[in-house]
């Protein structure tokens, strides 16, 4: 029984070697890829979105072009 438990305790700290090792081994990120993508508040239905997939029209921000029409249309531009 005692040796039972030895392998057990053995294989465990095994595997958790493995795992602590290989994260560490793995490629650290870009500077680009841990910065967050500014976010921008849909005029229309408030929804967030990175400010790049974002249409802008006169400094405020829309999720999509129906979106944009929809809110120009309603301000009677």
């Amino acid at each position: 029984m005692l040796r039972l438990l030895f392998w057990i305790a053995l294989i465990a700290a095994a595997v958790w070697f493995w795992r602590k090792f290989k994260g560490q081994a793995s490629t650290p990120r870009s500077p680009s890829e841990r910065e967050a993508a500014p976010m921008v508040r849909c005029a229309h239905c408030g929804v967030h979105l990175p400010r790049d997939r974002a249409l802008s029209l006169d400094q405020r921000w829309y999720c999509s072009q129906a979106h944009l029409e929809q809110d120009k249309g309603s301000s009677g531009r």
